[in-house]
């Protein structure tokens, strides 16, 4: 069941700009994380506009390692739900398993803005639920799309990253 709150954002032919979370905390995670843009930028419909550096995080949830955060920003020729199944797809690649929530894992991309889209249904939510309350995910976004308009609370991402604890976040320093 589709629930289309708001439909501003042509489908049909063009392009869109969209945003993505990226994660990992097993492995090789800087070169799993490298490779996982390669893999993306050279995807068929995706053009890589932006990439933020790499931060160290918290994990959130059961113990496990520390993760390496950051966020790109995409120009894509593909409805919401077809940019959803490629990066599945990447994650399954790069030997991502789901056998806990939240729990550690060699690739995380979550889809986190496409265009002013607002969109919520059982295989998707756009903009992600929970990205306005994790500085790991505002924090990069900021650094490469920070006057994008949070389309549900109408505020940027400059602004939203001020409301989070950005304490246990710091800079990789093999950026």
């Amino acid at each position: 069941m589709n629930n289309w709150l708001n439909n501003s954002v042509n489908l049909s032919g063009g392009t869109v700009q969209s945003a993505i979370a990226l994660g990992s905390n097993l492995g090789d995670s800087p070169a799993i994380l490298a490779a996982a843009i390669d893999t993306i930028a050279k995807t068929s419909g995706i053009k890589l506009l932006a990439q933020s550096r790499w931060y160290r995080t918290k994990a959130v949830g059961p113990p496990q390692p520390d993760y390496l955060n950051g966020c790109a920003r995409l120009q894509v020729e593909m409805i919401p739900e077809l940019l959803l199944e490629i990066l599945l797809s990447i994650e399954n690649k790069f030997g991502r398993t789901r056998n806990e929530r939240w729990g550690a894992r060699t690739l995380d991309l979550d889809l986190l803005l496409y265009d002013d889209l607002i969109l919520n249904t059982e295989k998707l939510q756009i903009p992600h639920p929970r990205m306005s309350d994790r500085a790991f995910v505002l924090v990069p976004l900021a650094e490469i799309a920070p006057d994008w308009v949070e389309p549900v609370c109408q505020r940027t991402i400059k602004e939203l990253v001020k409301d989070v604890d950005c304490s246990d976040i710091s800079l990789f320093p093999g950026n």
